[in-house]
């Protein structure tokens, strides 16, 4: 009975020593992890291996307390090949406390081999800390996402809060599989623009953008370029200024490129310079080339939203409308087919011929698509109604002073003529608007009712 006795007494030191070592471990893991931000996998099976190593132990003792049948020296050998195949720190602290005695002694010495540990391992985050902590974004790289930069630093230091505890319970994540922040796409070579775009430039200025703009071949300096130009061409004196300095055809060349953001942006540059009518003198030069561009390009896009506009205000006077007569049904087809904003832009264009009473046989004698006619539906709001109404308006004030009607024979059933004229379903489209809800449609349905 003594034997057994002490082989007991020998177990219950192992399971009050395995309660020290995770009493420790507890109290040292939460503060490792706030210290350490890529904790190496060695040292995390190294914990994980003293707890597990601690409930094996408890499981050999209940064992070794129960086998009284086997003999007091077997119970005695399992309880030391279970401490000899355990790590390096239990080898160590089993053989100080056979050298002193009693349960206090043994678990005064697993608690010191396990102080001295983590007081090692704090050491190494320390060290880990100042060589990672200091990692910071190169400056100016921008993060992914995020326009023109503005990374926030990383923290000097260890990762805290919730991203810690997070990365506890998880898989430990290599280090090898973080993303270099040098590894971020970065423009190249990336053109530093003498000027910000809304600055409002003198003739020196301009000259040098205008020479930047020619030179370079770069789709980035060249939107940049006009877009510049095109906020200087808004005010009249820089008007003058850049046709004087002949940024016309430099500006005017890149309408031919297949960029489309290019040509988008050099519309809207000759778009501003065309409200001065001398520059309209020389753009009327490529006036037939921007026609033919924004009938052919994709159907309610941004280039041909900004080809209408210029064609648009290069029709406000009646000195160039003869240059674009041939594209009557093409216009008359696009206002059909394409979307609400293309409708409108369409139809100020159509309403600019119509004003110009010389222009008047030409255009009601091309051929249009019948369902123009949907276009005097209540269901449209007052901007398509007002247009659509003007411009039939316009076009029956002009037959009239023209004296067209007696010669209505010379016009086809599919003419814009026979539409509006003859075959009187527009009339009764318009009637049906009288009772329009919005007032200012109804005043303009009664005005048109009154000139039949």
């Amino acid at each position: 009975m003594g034997r057994t006795r002490e082989a007991g007494c020998v177990a219950a030191g192992v399971v009050i020593g395995a309660g020290a070592c995770y009493c420790v471990y507890r109290l040292t893991w939460g503060r490792d992890n706030e210290i350490i931000w890529n904790e190496d996998n060695d040292e995390e099976e190294e914990s994980r291996n003293i707890s597990e190593t601690g409930k094996g132990a408890k499981a050999n003792a209940g064992a070794g307390a129960g086998a009284r049948l086997q003999g007091d020296s077997k119970a005695k050998a399992e309880v030391a090949v279970e401490l000899k195949s355990g790590p390096d720190v239990k080898a160590e602290a089993h053989s100080k406390a056979e050298s002193g005695g009693g349960l206090e002694a043994k678990a005064k010495a697993l608690f010191s081999i396990l102080k001295e540990q983590a007081s090692a391992k704090a050491s190494k985050a320390a060290k880990l800390g100042s060589i990672f902590g200091t990692r910071a974004h190169a400056p100016g790289l921008p993060c992914p996402g995020v326009r023109g930069g503005g990374c926030h630093p990383v923290r000097n230091g260890a990762r805290t809060g919730s991203k810690a505890s997070g990365k506890s319970k998880g898989r430990t994540r290599n280090k090898s599989t973080r993303t270099p922040a040098l590894l971020w796409p970065v423009r190249k070579g990336k053109f530093n623009f003498p000027y910000k775009i809304d600055d409002i430039l003198g003739a020196t200025d301009l000259q040098k953008v205008l020479n930047i703009l020619e030179r370079s071949n770069d789709p980035f300096i060249q939107e940049v370029a006009l877009v510049t130009l095109g906020n200087n061409a808004a005010y009249s004196f820089n008007q003058n200024a850049i046709r004087e300095l002949g940024g016309l055809p430099i500006i005017a060349k890149l309408i031919k490129t297949k960029d489309p953001i290019i040509r988008e942006k050099a519309y809207n540059v000759l778009n501003n310079l065309s409200v001065n009518s001398e520059n309209q003198g020389k753009i009327k030069t490529y006036i037939s080339q921007v026609c033919d561009d924004t009938m052919i390009c994709r159907l309610d896009s941004a280039v041909q939203m900004a080809g209408l506009r210029l064609l648009t205000n290069m029709t406000v006077t009646n000195h160039y409308q003869h240059l674009l007569s041939y594209s009557f049904p093409d216009f008359f087809a696009l206002l059909f087919l394409g979307n609400y904003f293309t409708k409108i832009q369409i139809m100020k264009l159509i309403i600019n011929f119509t004003e110009n009473p010389a222009m008047t046989r030409e255009l009601v004698s091309c051929k249009v698509p019948s369902e123009l006619i949907s276009l005097f539906n209540k269901e449209w709001d007052r901007e398509i109604l007002l247009n659509i109404l003007t411009l039939f308006e316009n076009i029956n004030d002009n037959i009239k002073n023209e004296g067209l009607a007696s010669s209505r024979k010379e016009f086809s059933r599919s003419s814009l003529f026979f539409l509006f004229k003859e075959s009187g379903v527009c009339v009764k489209k318009i009637k049906a608007l009288a009772n329009h809800s919005d007032l200012v449609v109804k005043v303009k349905v009664l005005k048109v009712l009154t000139k039949l």
